[in-house]
């Protein structure tokens, strides 16, 4: 398991299907690299001063990433990718 460090947060790309008004399906590998993730694994915070800054996403929660954030990294046959948490831009409820 990747644990991450300070605000750093370690989430899965999350492959969505496509289909055009014509009914054609469009495979992930077609289109633009998807901006939705879930949440593996997240940091502890990073501190300011004395303070450590609370994270705001958990694991589990779906979230929208920048579109070229963060370093992708394969582990254990798996491909997650690495981001700050300024990198994320919202949560999908």
């Amino acid at each position: 398991m990747i644990k991450p460090l300070q605000d750093r947060v370690v989430i899965k790309m999350v492959e969505t299907e496509e289909t055009t008004k014509s009914g054609i399906i469009l495979a992930g590998s077609s289109k633009e690299k998807p901006q939705i993730a879930e949440v593996v694994a997240v940091g502890p915070g990073k501190k300011d001063g004395d303070e450590v800054v609370e994270m705001c996403v958990t694991k589990g929660d779906k979230v929208i990433v920048s579109k070229y954030a963060g370093t992708e990294v394969k582990y254990e046959n798996e491909e997650v990718m690495i981001v700050k948490q300024d990198d994320i831009l919202a949560i999908v409820e």
